[in-house]
């Protein structure tokens, strides 16, 4: 059901606005009647976002950039994109200007091994989390699990190709969240109360081997998809032109956690939106078009 825009909501911001959670999220709050700003380091981005959205152009790097974007506003989406130096003071605005503050974090706190390896943006998080805790914010961390949509980068390439996925730790579990049910919970915190300290780790709601996920997306295609183990070296080689070292080392260190347990699940979803999850498989009908050659 769409909304209409009430004069009488202050608007929401969100930042990463043109990220896979944070662009779902502006049509959350669309839908719900929620005036919404974006935040965005260029002027062109705005062609990407629905006309009702009002952009703002501002860098996490630079804070007093983001007062215009605040000035006005009744709460935040974080989606922290810069590096750390700035936190501080970004979240000291952010407690000047808003009442409410919605922060994507990770599960950092999470026993499961598969949370528990040494990674550097996990750190970043904690320290994050720390500022708007010593604030006098109305804040609500929500912590995502692995997203289903990491597999448009890891295997759609392979797929649309006609190639075996080879990948590493094919039998490692995980419990992949649809992003659309990360940016409904994130608008649902943001615009109605009762979620204040909520600290929420979002999953989906099955334990699934990597190797079952592309087969699961091979079902959506209506065709067999075959899965090669690939060693871990040969993994990190081919991703050392592609994404920093830390992080192929935290995957790497994840995965091989994750293998021979089932994956760590929680309900917050169902709990929080009164709908339970939305399967891998279903995520995989939804998006079977990015997977097919030419797309």
């Amino acid at each position: 059901m769409g909304g209409v825009n009430h004069p009488d909501i202050p608007p929401v911001l969100v930042t990463g606005a043109t990220g896979r959670v944070g662009r779902v999220v502006i049509d959350q709050l669309l839908d719900a009647g929620v005036p919404v700003r974006a935040l965005a380091r260029r002027s062109e981005a705005a062609a990407t976002l629905p006309a009702k959205v009002e952009v703002f152009t501002g860098d996490l790097t630079v804070p007093d950039s983001l007062d215009p974007a605040l000035n006005g506003a009744g709460a935040v989406f974080l989606v922290w994109t810069a590096p750390p130096r700035t936190a501080e003071a970004v979240v000291e605005r952010l407690a000047a200007h808003v009442r409410r503050v919605v922060f994507l974090s990770s599960p950092h706190q999470t026993p499961h091994p598969f949370f528990q390896q040494p990674n550097p943006m996990a750190v970043l998080h904690a320290d994050i989390e720390q500022l708007i805790a010593a604030t006098g914010l109305e804040s609500t961390i929500i912590r995502p699990g692995m997203l289903a949509s990491n597999s448009l980068a890891w295997w759609a390439p392979a797929i649309r190709a006609g190639e075996v996925v080879r990948w590493p730790y094919g039998t490692a579990e995980t419990a992949p969240v649809d992003d659309r049910d990360v940016a409904a919970v994130a608008a649902r915190t943001l615009c109605q109360d009762g979620y204040t300290r909520g600290d929420y780790v979002l999953t989906g709601a099955e334990s699934l081997t990597q190797a079952a996920q592309v087969h699961i997306i091979g079902d959506a295609l209506e065709r067999r998809i075959a899965f090669e183990e690939m060693p871990p070296e040969e993994f990190r080689s081919l991703s050392s032109a592609t994404a920093p070292s830390t992080v192929v080392d935290m995957l790497l260190a994840a995965w091989n956690a994750a293998v021979g347990q089932p994956a760590y699940i929680t309900t917050a979803v169902a709990d929080i939106l009164g709908t339970a999850p939305r399967t891998f498989r279903q995520w995989a009908v939804d998006h079977a078009g990015a997977f097919t050659e030419g797309s």
